[in-house]
């Protein structure tokens, strides 16, 4: 058994003053060894007072897996200390969440209604408990709605922007402890697919814990030596500091997630312990998750592969990419403990280059706006080279659109502006004004200056750094030269949602897979993230309070055509908005796509099971391993341990 320091897991307030349940006609429960000695002491009750009346029972052999046993320790490895909230997305434990087939089905909830997508009445599970023993209620929506989304103090900005239908918020109400009413005038078709992101918006908080932190309910001396404690300058900032359910680095604050963190402060490797009250079990009585211990170990990018070849990883797929298939094949024969799966990547593309349309340089602002330039800038890329020098021409060549699994796939819109034709390039780029020369052949914008585009990239993928490479010797063949800036992610981002920076490089939509259910809000600029347009997504997201509106035509009209998607009753409207705003993409180039579908490499123990062998992997909808329910992975009997 994995020895671990329980310093730092939080018992003190396991039996909360609220009386113990049972589970109704459900299986006899089996205690896990791993909390075994808590309960033998007194510290902890027994695993059927711990979960739900009426918990989660998953029928794994309904879906093609085996029941498994408790217990061992899975190793995985992320290249920053913040990717420990990968947890949060692999544990992907979600008030509503997709299965492996992308159906949404209730999770954390009991069961939902929806009514014309205007009303949604959320029913929780009777007795669940956070993963410190405090009952989880609507008491705790009923917190976060009325004492963080709604505090002009902890929310400047309000609640957020999903929740904002017509410029108008709903209507919340709390009926009993047990319901939660979210109504709104006009529908809202994509709430319940928000709550099942990789990145929830988690619209409840464990409020026993956070009220100690909140003015309107803290004793102010008590809360005032907590702020000065903390070296902060207001209770405002002391509550986000400990209100961090998603970054999941304060071991201190409750989760409903698989796994709690049982780690304090920074550390090269962080502990997860099984969440001794969550809510899932197999027909077999057995509580998820089936592995008891998450051992996460933060490595340099750089080390990921190599050390998975070691066989130093049970499940690895973050830090990996296509270029390691060989080393990591090769650990296999080897006789590493592991084997290599193949899954499929979901982004719409490997590669995407994005021109900043909200560049604060005016004359580089008017330059990525002329579509002429988009355009030839898409036409003087290689894109067999790149998949050839790259993916061994196992990737598909293309401008970003969805992949071929999604039904709006169109192969005219991959073709789109993605040929590789130089002549017609430079005569697309003549015809934007960029006709005049330096003596060393790079084009001159308007005022003198020479087409240098600077490209900033998070500097974590090599694939992209050779594709650059690639593509600067394209480029050169029509006079624009190309610079390539390496930066810390979330420097990158500031850069480009500020507008200071001209270009950047990322993969394209997340979601290159959807269904007629699913929003294309991320099509249109209502997103600061989707690097093309920061500054109108900026606008959108805050009610105009910062950012710039679109003010051109086919912008304008993708934000139309997401509203006729909101507004939508019928399959066939929904499919016409998709479509017509994929075409636009297409047209406009706001995203310089490269290649989509590469293999992405996932490195399993050999001991581990429920794994599935063919899979997507994809951040939104999928959570990477998330949907494929971690919590049900467990280790043979003569596994790993």
């Amino acid at each position: 058994m994995f020895n671990i320091s329980r310093k730092f897991i939080p018992f003190a307030l396991v039996f909360a003053a609220t009386l113990p349940v049972q589970v109704n006609a459900g299986p006899m429960m089996q205690e896990n060894t791993f909390w075994k000695a808590e309960v033998d002491r007194g510290d902890m009750p027994p695993v059927a007072e711990r979960i739900p009346s009426d918990p989660s029972i998953v029928d794994l052999e309904a879906r093609g897996r085996t029941p498994g046993v408790a217990g061992g320790t899975l190793k995985t490895m992320v290249t920053r200390s913040k990717d420990i909230r990968q947890m949060v997305v692999y544990g992907y434990a979600r008030l509503v969440g997709y299965d492996a087939d992308y159906t949404l089905m209730p999770d954390i909830l009991s069961s939902y209604e929806n009514e014309d997508n205007k009303v949604f009445t959320l029913r929780l599970r009777k007795g669940h408990r956070w993963s410190d023993g405090h009952l989880f209620t609507s008491a705790d929506f009923e917190y976060w709605w009325n004492d963080v989304a709604n505090n002009d103090r902890l929310s400047p900005a309000g609640p957020p922007d999903f929740l904002r239908i017509e410029g108008k918020l709903p209507t919340v109400t709390f009926p009993d402890e047990l319901t939660v009413v979210y109504a709104w005038d006009n529908p809202n078709p994509n709430f319940l697919r928000s709550l099942a992101q990789a990145r929830p918006p988690f619209i409840f908080r464990p409020a026993h814990f956070l009220k100690k932190y909140h003015e309107k309910y803290a004793d102010a001396e008590a809360l005032a030596v907590e702020v000065d404690d903390a070296r902060v300058n207001s209770w405002a900032a002391l509550h986000n500091k400990r209100d961090n359910l998603y970054k999941f680095d304060n071991h201190e604050l409750p989760t409903l997630q698989p796994w709690m963190n049982s780690t304090s402060g920074k550390k090269i490797r962080h502990l997860f312990v099984r969440n001794p009250y969550y809510h899932r079990i197999d027909k077999n009585g057995i509580q998820l998750p089936y592995i008891d211990v998450v051992e996460m170990e933060i490595v340099a990018p750089g080390l990921v592969a190599a050390k998975s070849n070691a066989g130093q990883s049970d499940l690895q797929a973050r830090g990996l990419g296509f270029r390691d298939i060989a080393i990591l094949r090769k650990g296999e024969a080897d006789g590493a403990n592991y084997h290599t799966l193949l899954w499929r990547s979901g982004v719409a593309s490997q590669i995407a280059i994005y021109p900043n349309l909200n560049v604060d340089d005016e004359v580089w602002r008017a330059v990525m706006r002329d579509v002429r330039v988009r355009r030839a800038l898409s036409l003087a890329i290689d894109r067999k080279s790149i998949n050839r020098a790259l993916y061994f021409k196992l990737a598909k060549p293309g401008a970003m659109t969805v992949l071929p699994f999604s039904p709006f796939f169109e192969q005219k819109n991959r073709d789109a502006w993605a040929a590789y034709d130089i002549d017609a390039a430079n005569d697309l780029l003549d015809e934007a004004g960029l006709d005049k020369r330096d003596e060393s052949g790079i084009r001159l914008l308007p005022d003198g200056r020479e087409v240098e585009i600077v490209i900033e990239t998070a500097g974590e993928r090599q694939e992209v750094e050779n594709a650059l490479q690639i593509i600067t010797d394209n480029w050169a063949e029509i006079g624009v030269r190309l610079i390539m800036r390496p930066l810390d992610r979330d420097i990158l981002r500031n850069r480009v949602y500020s507008g200071t920076s001209m270009a950047a490089v990322w993969f394209g939509w997340d979601n290159g897979l959807p269904q007629s259910y699913t929003s294309p809000s991320h099509l249109a600029p209502r997103h600061q993230d989707f690097f093309a347009w920061p500054k109108w997504g900026q606008y959108f997201q805050t009610n105009g309070e910062a950012g710039e509106a679109p003010d051109m035509p086919e912008p304008i009209r993708l934000m139309e055509l997401s509203r006729d998607w909101d507004r939508a009753t019928t399959k066939e409207q929904r499919d016409a908005a998709w479509r017509e705003m994929l075409r636009i993409h297409a047209s406009q180039v706001y995203g310089i796509g490269t290649l989509a579908e590469a293999p992405q490499p996932v490195v399993v123990n050999n001991n581990l099971r429920n794994v599935p062998k063919i899979a997507i992997w994809t951040w939104d909808p999928g959570a990477h391993f998330g949907i494929h329910r971690p919590d049900e992975f467990y280790y043979a009997p003569d596994g790993n341990d």
